[in-house]
């Protein structure tokens, strides 16, 4: 890899739990780490900061309890974090910052997690079929997701965990209904222009979206179910996999046509590697990296287009593929910290109750930080700086200034979303003013004058409250 750091690949399968969770080093094709219990359906594994690997699990044959998702530290040698949660929980994606984790569930309910305190900040029913694909926007703003009856909606995150904001359907950006089958991947790509993201669907179609207004900009069509989609590293290259195990290399040439339009074997390069449908596709420094069902991931030369390294999953398809550098399964001595410690707590089951004054929210919140509480760990954060205050004075210090980094980058970056959200809020707030003073007039209504008539003549008299002689 010469000057790259060396990678670890993780491979899984959703079949069995015995059969485990494993991490190659992709260079060597040697055995890094095997976790003995874990088996994660599609999209079911994310890593978290490259310290933690998170993973939902299959739903056991019998079982009618809910879901349960595995939380591993990578460079610790302990038992996994459990969180059980309402119901199973399919596809898992997180924020690059790793603060937030969003779980879909078969029954079209999405889960929000804030990851450093476990808490469940928004759960809603998004959509009618089963979550099969999430993804959050490169600057965490958004997120995408996809499902089992073709059906994708760009979401806003500021809309979502704004406590005053009990409608999901007002977060809605964009609602997609291009595809007529299951959703297999989504992602995003910059493509040139503003802002891109790419959905690839068992209808045999990939098709790129304008991630703000939600246009159609181009469909690619394919003979065969497109089962996994990726783009190179310098976005130039679309690589889809296929239900008979072929992978189709595509340049992206995004532009403003609404129309689709096919292409014909001789405009793209086949690989063919796979005997079995294509289950996941990623790329590490090396190459592009497929997997399959029949048990096999395969490591290419993306010059020559011709396969390196072959990694057997013996004992079942692999359903989940990820990279993550080598270094981070370096076990750490019971003294060491990382140096960017970041702590993952246990998710919460059920959100917490949040107070109501009489069935009405106010027009604007009356305090600021209570939102700002939903998005930020400040306290966690400096209580975790102050205990490595006591032993580790230049560690603190690092990560008061990354932290300190960290926050003007979000801010920087959520402002701008804002902004861009500004005329869309601007009407909400009028729709919601033009509410209350309906239901203000109903309240002063004709039918409570009686009862105000009544009041005054059985009230006390005016003459000095005397009664009056009998």
């Amino acid at each position: 890899m010469n000057s790259r750091e060396r990678e670890g690949l993780v491979v899984c399968g959703d079949r069995n739990l015995g059969v485990g969770l494993t991490i190659y080093d992709i260079e060597s094709g040697d055995r890094s780490l095997h976790i003995s219990t874990c088996a994660s359906p599609r999209y079911g594994v994310t890593c978290l900061r490259n310290q933690y690997l998170v993973a939902s699990q299959i739903h056991r044959p019998g079982c009618v309890a809910g879901g349960i998702i595995f939380t591993w530290s990578l460079n610790k040698t302990q038992a996994p974090l459990r969180s059980y949660t309402v119901e199973v929980i399919g596809p898992l994606c997180c924020t690059k910052d790793g603060v937030y984790l969003a779980g879909g569930a078969p029954s079209g309910t999405i889960y929000i997690w804030e990851v450093t305190t476990g808490k469940l900040l928004k759960t809603w029913h998004g959509h009618n079929k089963s979550l099969t694909c999430l993804l959050f926007s490169d600057d965490g703003s958004l997120l995408i997701s996809g499902s089992e009856d073709g059906m994708v909606v760009v979401w806003s995150m500021i809309s979502l965990l704004d406590p005053m904001n009990n409608e999901s359907c007002s977060s809605v950006l964009s609602c997609l209904s291009a595809h007529t089958s299951s959703v297999t991947g989504l992602l995003t790509t910059s493509c040139g222009l503003s802002s891109v993201f790419l959905s690839g669907s068992l209808d045999g179609s990939c098709k790129a979206w304008d991630i703000f207004s939600g246009t159609l900009l181009q469909t690619r069509t394919f003979a065969t179910p497109i089962t996994a989609i990726v783009v190179d590293p310098e976005e130039k290259l679309l690589i889809s996999g296929s239900s008979d195990g072929r992978i189709f290399v595509n340049t992206i040439e995004v532009g403003l046509l609404e129309d689709p339009y096919h292409i014909s074997d001789d405009q793209q390069i086949v690989l063919k590697g796979h005997t079995e449908s294509i289950t996941a596709l990623t790329f590490c420094g090396l190459g592009l990296i497929s997997a399959s069902e029949d048990c096999t991931a395969c490591l290419w030369d993306v010059v020559d287009w011709v396969i390196i390294r072959t990694f057997e999953h013996q004992k079942g398809a692999i359903s989940n593929l990820l990279v993550m550098p080598q270094s981070s399964l370096v076990p750490l001595k019971s003294h060491q910290r990382p140096s960017n410690s970041f702590r993952c707590s246990l998710l919460e089951k059920y959100t917490q109750a949040s107070p109501t004054s009489n069935g009405m929210a106010p027009l604007l919140p009356s305090r600021d930080h209570e939102i700002m509480e939903e998005y930020c760990t400040t306290d966690l954060l400096n209580q975790h700086i102050t205990d490595l205050q006591e032993d580790h004075t230049v560690e603190a210090m690092q990560m008061k200034v990354d932290t300190n980094v960290e926050n003007r980058a979000w801010i920087t970056t959520m402002t701008k979303h804002t902004m861009r959200m500004n005329k869309q809020l601007q009407v909400k707030l009028l729709d919601i003013a033009e509410h209350r003073l309906k239901e203000l007039e109903k309240t002063e209504s004709p039918a409570d004058e009686p009862k105000k008539k009544k009041t005054k003549e059985n009230g006390p008299p005016i003459d000095g409250g005397k009664q009056p002689q009998h």
